[in-house]
């Protein structure tokens, strides 16, 4: 499969190459401002075992299409189309007959398909075939920092025994074993073991991994069309009542901010927080799916008493003994269910699900941003959600309640006359009392709660090889905030132009703005008033190559505006190099980057490649450069390498970090290694 995908990213007749990394620059543009950061990399983790384990493309159906979010509704029927109206695909390069997809979007699609093989009938889910046709992964990963970080120093009993948190419980690595075992689709079983670096793993505090995880999934047997146990993810509707999901929206797919109904999925990231544990199941009759599932599992929690938490603590890091001591205080149960009509273009669903902390009480700290925080020991959220749509309009939404009788809602209008011009207009509003620690929408803030905002999306492709995308989003908070002590608004625009020849080279250049409010203290007054800060990216991006080459020029500069201060700013240019010989299943990638960056404010993420399956984009600000070499190599038939070498040089410091995590030096060096064994 890995050998498939290098060539179907490479290499197309008359030598048009196609960036392997196009999808790698879809989520990393989601990441800009570190919001929704472990979404995203739960949506890395996916779509990287998706590039790795590819769809034959006579096969895919449009469920598995609909796991590729930067595919819309209407690219996936004109692909299942075409194949019925054609028969089946000789080449992959048939796709680019397909009127909806431009080059862009087959720069996306192409890692995700190949064409191969294809079984017609479904083998019988017997023993025997269990046991023949199964498909086996193991997946063991390893990371290091190469310098000694402060936490990890050698500190006397005494001074332990008076400041315990001074140094770190485990060993300075990050590691995770992953094994996967699926049959046809049908049947998906695995688990997952992980340690953070500082994370005891075999040592007098602790022994063993600090976190596990199990799934068991089963899909398209007769009525049942899913039955899951163990860990598992949950999305309904568009996110307002319950979505372990990545919610799409403010990104350079301006007009695919629509959240997909997954219903039940497998659990199989690192991820601490996003899933439930349990069992689900859906059974479909005619054009109705029923769901029901029942989840009890503990959480992370600041603790006031033995029967009060504070607030939930979502990290998943157990590195000191005050973080240990929060380890799994909390129990969970949670029970619900949904209830979906589902015809092509026209989709009617309801949600209900409770979750209770019994015997526990949450009570948030009485600050005044918190007044309308959940405070009690259970809640309810119901909501009903719907999507209409022909071959030029989508109408789809959700609206949701909480117990509190306060509700939240998010509708949205997509016009797509032609497939040069789509248009989108999305409306959302969630009241400042609304409670759903579930909900997980599209918004500027990090919970379905306070804020009120109308989002226009248009893209455009005026002339052959341009496509024009922009957006605005204006919102509000009707209430306080973390950061303002007063009800606050902002905006924030982008716009982007993209040139793509079909001939190895394309480019873009984009242009981001956004103002938003908050505290500030300006003598001589002595109090804070709400004040706008504003912050401007500039973007531009060249990729060329030839043959087995391919490279990737990037320039990126920001300014960060807060009156009465100084203008904060950053700029950084990369260049990536990308080496994958035609005959050989290895490929090497080089990455540099220059940078100046006045402060933290001012940063710019490094936009590299790293190892399958590992999401990493560090922050750069202060002075220096970074370097990164990263390869993949398939050892043998069923065996594969990933590695990892990045170094960061500082030219205006001595240390870098803070606290724990500071390191003595002008220099911080990391490696990933990565060992996948197919069987």
């Amino acid at each position: 499969m890995l050998i498939t995908m290098f060539i179907n990213s490479y290499e197309l007749k008359g030598q048009v190459v196609f960036s392997p990394d196009k999808w790698m620059e879809y989520i990393e543009d989601m990441t800009v401002e570190d919001e929704n950061t472990e979404e995203v990399e739960n949506l890395y983790h996916e779509l990287s075992y998706l590039s790795d384990h590819p769809f034959e493309l006579n096969g895919v159906t449009a469920e598995q299409l609909r796991k590729l979010p930067f595919l819309s509704d209407r690219q996936i029927e004109n692909i299942l189309s075409y194949r019925e109206q054609y028969g089946k695909l000789a080449s992959i390069y048939e796709l680019k007959y397909i009127k909806e997809l431009d080059f862009p979007t087959l720069e996306l699609l192409l890692p995700f398909v190949y064409l191969g093989e294809l079984t017609v009938d479904k083998r019988p889910l017997t023993v025997r075939n269990l046991l023949k046709y199964n498909s086996n992964e193991l997946q063991i990963r390893y990371d290091r920092c190469l310098q000694q970080k402060k936490g990890y120093l050698s500190q006397p009993d005494s001074i332990l025994a008076k400041y315990p948190n001074r140094q770190y419980l485990g060993e300075p690595f990050y590691h995770s074993i992953r094994y996967s075992f699926t049959f046809d689709d049908r049947l998906q079983a695995g688990f997952t073991a992980e340690k953070d670096a500082g994370e005891a793993f075999w040592n007098t505090h602790h022994k063993g991994y600090d976190f596990y995880s199990f799934h068991f999934l089963m899909k398209d047997i007769k009525r049942l069309k899913t039955l899951a146990a163990g860990d598992y993810k949950v999305s309904f509707g568009q996110g307002l009542a319950v979505s372990n999901e990545f919610s799409p929206g403010k990104n350079v797919l301006v007009t695919q901010s629509e959240k997909r109904t997954y219903g039940f999925r497998r659990h199989f990231s690192a991820s601490e927080v996003d899933f439930f544990r349990g069992a689900a199941a859906t059974v479909n009759i005619k054009n109705v799916d029923v769901s029901l599932f029942y989840s009890q599992r503990k959480w992370d929690a600041n603790p006031i008493d033995s029967l009060t938490v504070l607030s939930i603590k979502t990290d998943g890091l157990h590195r000191l003994p005050r973080e240990a001591e929060k380890k799994r205080l909390l129990s969970v149960k949670t029970w619900g269910g949904n209830i979906r009509y589902a015809m092509p273009n026209v989709c009617l669903g309801i949600t209900a699900l409770s979750y209770s902390f019994e015997p526990f009480r949450i009570e948030p700290e009485p600050k005044p941003y918190h007044l309308f925080y959940f405070r009690g020991s259970a809640n309810t959220n119901v909501s009903v959600d719907y999507l209409l749509k022909n071959r030029y309009v989508k109408l789809y939404g959700e609206t949701a309640a909480s117990a509190n009788k306060s509700f939240a809602t998010l509708n949205g209008l997509q016009f797509t006359p032609a497939s040069y011009l789509s248009a989108l207009l999305v409306y959302r509003y969630y009241d400042k009392a609304y409670q759903a620690f579930f909900g997980r929408a599209l918004g500027q803030g990090s919970t379905v709660q306070n804020e009120e905002g109308l989002y226009a999306g248009m893209q455009f492709t005026p002339f052959p090889y341009w496509k024009i995308s922009g957006y605005a989003d204006f919102f509000r908070f009707p209430w306080l905030t973390y950061q303002a002590d007063a009800p606050a608004s902002g905006r924030e625009y982008m716009l982007q132009a993209e040139f793509t020849q079909v001939k190895n080279f394309s480019f873009y250049v984009r242009y981001k703005y956004k103002q938003k409010e908050k505290n500030k203290t300006i003598p001589p007054r002595p109090t804070a008033s709400i004040r706008p800060y504003k912050q401007r990216r500039m973007r531009l991006q060249m990729q060329y190559g030839v043959v087995s080459v391919f490279m990737k020029t990037s320039v990126e500069g920001i300014v960060y505006a807060e009156e009465p201060e100084e203008d904060s700013k950053g700029v950084a240019l990369s260049q990536q190099i990308g080496w994958k010989p035609l005959d050989m299943p290895f490929r090497l990638d080089l990455f540099g980057a220059i940078f100046r960056a006045d402060d933290y404010n001012s940063r710019i993420f490094s936009a590299e490649n790293n190892i399958l399956y590992a999401f990493n984009r560090p922050p750069l600000y202060g002075e220096g450069y970074r370097l990164s070499v990263s390869f993949r190599w398939i050892l043998a038939r069923y065996l594969s390498l990933s590695a990892k070498w990045a170094n960061t040089h500082y030219a205006d410091r001595d240390s870098t970090g803070t606290d724990l995590e500071e390191i003595e030096g002008t220099n911080k060096t990391d490696i990933n290694l990565l060992v996948c064994w197919k069987f």
